[in-house]
């Protein structure tokens, strides 16, 4: 798995940089939106050798597949703006991965409260979908853009991509919870 992973970091890492040596007649914004890729989709990675946090090949994978959908497939070739769900899709998906993280974490803790699990799991999940959104604003004040479509819509597309995150969180734990239910009998 290690290796399929450091795969798919290289090829994605590689297709940014080719993204960006076509975007050297852009703004220092767009080059840097395709160079950043290479950082985001080795994050596990990173935070595994700096931090020494011990990430998962599995969970790995997820989150590298989910980083070439979210920023290679959805930012540096536009499938937001050409494919009219592709953000909602993204973003329920990262609603199943945040919860998948806080169900490892609460996994690794051993706590065995269901209700609490489930409470952890969803909040976990809007934390996640919050500090993404204010990142977002955040990013478009800093290097223009209209990524939240708040000159359009307001509010709307941040708050559908917070709904979505948490109908995501909700599919993962009635999943993990009647799993392990059905483990446990």
């Amino acid at each position: 798995m290690k290796k399929i992973n450091i795969c798919l970091i290289i090829i994605t890492s590689v297709l940014g940089v080719i993204s960006a040596l076509s975007d050297l007649d852009r703004s220092i914004a767009f080059i840097l939106k395709d160079l950043s890729i290479v950082i985001t989709i080795s994050l596990t990675y990173i935070l595994n050798k700096v931090f020494k946090i011990h990430i998962s090949e599995y969970f790995s994978f997820i989150y590298i597949i989910f980083i070439f959908m979210a920023h290679y497939l959805g930012v540096i070739e536009r499938f937001y703006g050409e494919f009219i769900y592709y953000d909602k899709i993204v973003h329920t998906l990262s609603g199943i991965l945040a919860s998948y993280a806080a169900y490892l974490f609460l996994k690794g803790k051993g706590i065995k409260d269901t209700l609490l699990n489930i409470i952890f799991i969803i909040s976990f999940t809007f934390l996640c979908a919050g500090f993404w959104e204010i990142f977002e604003f955040v990013c478009n004040i800093f290097f223009g853009g209209d990524a939240q479509k708040v000159v359009e819509t307001g509010v709307d597309d941040t708050m559908w991509d917070i709904i979505v995150a948490f109908i995501g969180s909700l599919i993962f734990t009635v999943f993990i919870t009647i799993k392990s239910k059905l483990i446990k009998n």
